[in-house]
């Protein structure tokens, strides 16, 4: 292929993917409920992509969105199902992941399979469910957000489980990616992966070394999403990924997103062995052939993540 022909061919995937991530990302202020597989749906919209798992039970969600549009989203998660909104998963302590905590939570009803002591005593509001971390990141915030949208139930292993509607839904913790509490949920039955802001369509990702967060660490979760993924027929379908931003995406986009991620923190990592400073591989930019797919869409640009994984490496190397 001729370097003119490569280029060409950057440019059409960027546009194709701006294209997608249009279609997928509806407005600030408007939710769209699109169906994913088995019994698991996507709203997106209004913040981070919320998961909702329904069944003859309960309903499970992954992630509540901004609390501006909390109200919204029960609205949205009554009309897929009646059943009492028993469990939520946070996949990090984000606001655009956590902000309707307390609204959803207080929309649902904890039923307790067996009569046992409730160390909430009378609240019956849904399970807020995620990692150690994150209760300690919200809990001791400079402005903690109310305690009625902490978690509830917390793990600190590597791994949780759940077992809602007949389906076990394995709660994945990734250390240190794009922050030190980071969730994924894994439907097996439905064959679905909710990887929080691990991996998002909508940009470079983005890691907070201050809570903890790190490119290997982002690394990390999109091998962990690669082990349990398994794809369809010519590499298209089979376990379908949703990610934190973004349109439903399936096992070969997030192993392009992860060869990405490993070439650009590589590139920059051999311009850093050669003495550069931060402005000079800035402007060398090491990601220039991604910026097409992954540039201008919302999330991380291509200056602030080549910045961040610089300042890791940099870091890493004194």
């Amino acid at each position: 292929m001729t370097r003119g022909s490569a280029a060409l061919r950057v440019l059409a995937l960027g546009a194709l993917a701006a294209a997608i991530g249009a279609k997928a990302a509806p407005a600030d202020d408007e939710l769209e409920v699109l169906p994913v597989q088995g019994n698991v749906y996507m709203i997106a919209g209004g913040g981070g992509n919320t998961t909702v798992q329904i069944g003859p039970e309960a309903v499970v969600v992954v992630d509540t969105k901004t609390g501006a549009v909390a109200g919204r989203l029960v609205e949205a998660i009554r009309k897929l199902s009646s059943k009492p909104i028993r469990h939520i998963i946070v996949t990090s302590a984000d606001a655009d992941h956590t902000g309707g905590n307390e609204q959803v939570s207080k929309a649902g009803t904890y039923v307790r399979l067996l009569d046992t002591f409730d160390p909430r005593g009378a609240d019956r509001n849904a399970s807020i469910i995620a990692h150690v971390s994150v209760l300690e990141r919200m809990s001791g915030a400079k402005t903690p957000p109310p305690p009625d949208a902490w978690p509830s139930d917390t793990y600190f292993t590597n791994s949780w489980a759940l077992f809602v509607n007949d389906e076990a839904i394995e709660l994945v913790h990734i250390p240190a990616a794009h922050t030190d509490g980071d969730t994924m949920a894994f439907f097996r039955r439905s064959d679905v992966i909710a990887t929080g802001d691990i991996f998002t369509t909508t940009g470079y990702p983005r890691f907070d070394p201050a809570r903890g967060g790190s490119v290997n660490g982002i690394l990390d979760g999109l091998n962990r999403i690669l082990e349990i993924a398994i794809p369809g027929e010519n590499q298209t379908g089979g376990t379908a990924i949703v990610p934190g931003h973004g349109r439903i995406s399936d096992e070969t986009d997030v192993a392009n997103y992860r060869d990405m991620v490993t070439i650009v923190r590589d590139r920059i990592a051999a311009l850093l062995a050669a003495g550069m400073t931060l402005e000079q591989v800035q402007a060398a930019r090491p990601s220039s052939d991604y910026d097409g797919i992954y540039a201008g869409l919302g999330g991380a640009t291509a200056q602030e993540f080549v910045a961040a994984v610089y300042r890791e490496l940099a870091g890493a190397k004194r």
